[in-house]
């Protein structure tokens, strides 16, 4: 952040003494700068200038009458209207105990008479500077908060319209499909060898493209639903994954094992969808001639949290792409052993935030990789 310049003609500063000497010299030293001063004799008038009208700063005495400095402060320090209000303290005083009070009632600074009128205009300017510091930090964050609202919003937006596409255009590629299927099938004999593989190419890339749309539909539900989470047994929701995924294990030859997990809150369709991500993953990303073996666990993270471990053996990923798996369409091997859409990892990531939790991954290549995440318990 650039060092402010004080403009002092903008400044209103309020000086509080009960010695008029010490306020026509003080008042003198700051009409200099151009700045606007207003003086009070004691704390009480003090008090109402400050309510009719907020100064940038205020000088006060200590030793006054009826009221101190001390009990000035505490009055402006204890009203939300002039809490902010930097106030310095100046005092015939200079003893520590006298200092340390200033300091434990609120004030920013203390000033010792007789005073100096270049060491009084160093540190008002320096308090002035901070202050306005504080409200350029003040401007910006209520700035940021607005960017932040916007972009969620337009994330919503984005969302919606992502689940509105994906629903209205899986029908109309499944159609592409099936006509296609059916032509190749009936109309085979009608066709050449490359007739037949223009056909194959649009099953195939209509197949995938369904594939895209299914995840992406997949990606914009999560978060839709705001029905409640309910006590959900890992064990059932891992058993409902590995049936989706029970030609996918059978064709791989993989192996599944799991300890014993949890019962958490969750979403029980979003949880079978988290598992079904990882450990087709894991299945997937095998590395040449060596069957997939998929470990599950589960143990107590932190207070009310459980951390589940979904570790395989594939082919691992490089540290330097670490950042990039878990965003949306990004594809970290484009080999064509390993199809996808780049979709399944930011899936799992919003799920698991969705739970009010955390999802990263530990890798080594060529030795396998071990995803994390945690869910809230229900019975620690």
């Amino acid at each position: 952040m650039p060092k402010p310049e004080i403009n002092w003609s903008k400044t209103d500063i309020l000086i509080v003494d009960d010695t008029p000497d010490n306020l026509r010299i003080l008042s003198a030293v700051l009409e200099k700068k151009g700045g606007a001063v207003r003086k009070a004799l004691n704390g009480i008038v003090a008090l109402k200038s400050c309510d009719k009208q907020l100064p940038d700063l205020i000088l006060l005495d200590i030793r006054m009458p009826d009221m101190d400095g001390y009990e000035v402060c505490r009055c402006l320090k204890s009203n939300p209207k002039t809490a902010e209000i930097p106030i310095i303290f100046i005092s015939v005083s200079d003893s520590t105990f006298d200092k340390v009070q200033a300091f434990q009632e609120g004030g920013a600074d203390y000033i010792t008479k007789p005073f100096q009128s270049e060491e009084v205009m160093a540190r008002i300017a320096y308090q002035l500077m901070i202050q306005q510091q504080q409200q350029q930090l003040a401007a910006q964050n209520t700035q940021l908060q607005q960017l932040n609202s916007e972009l969620k919003r337009s994330n919503e937006d984005l969302e919606s319209f992502a689940y509105v596409a994906a629903h209205d255009l899986t029908s109309p590629i499944q159609t592409i499909v099936s006509t296609a299927d059916l032509a190749a099938y009936h109309y085979q004999h009608c066709l050449e060898s490359k007739g037949q593989k223009y056909m194959e190419n649009i099953i195939e890339s209509a197949l995938r493209m369904k594939q895209m749309m299914d995840s992406l539909l997949d990606y914009s539900k999560v978060g839709m639903n705001n029905s409640s989470f309910k006590l959900t047994p890992c064990e059932t929701t891992l058993k409902a994954a590995l049936a989706n995924l029970q030609e996918q294990i059978a064709i791989s030859g993989a192996t599944i094992n799991h300890s014993e997990l949890p019962t958490v809150m969750a979403d029980s369709p979003q949880l079978i969808c988290l598992f079904q991500n990882l450990i087709s993953n894991g299945i997937k990303f095998c590395q040449p001639e060596i069957l997939p073996v998929i470990n599950i666990s589960a143990r107590v993270f932190q207070e009310n949290h459980w951390e589940i471990r979904v570790q395989d053996n594939g082919i691992g990923i490089a540290p330097e792409h670490f950042h990039r798996l878990f965003q949306m369409f990004q594809r970290l091997n484009t080999n064509h052993r390993y199809p996808g859409n780049g979709i399944g990892m930011a899936l799992c990531k919003k799920i698991v935030e969705r739970h009010g939790g955390q999802i990263w991954l530990e890798s080594e290549v060529g030795v396998g990789t071990s995803f994390y995440f945690t869910l809230p318990s229900c019975e620690l």
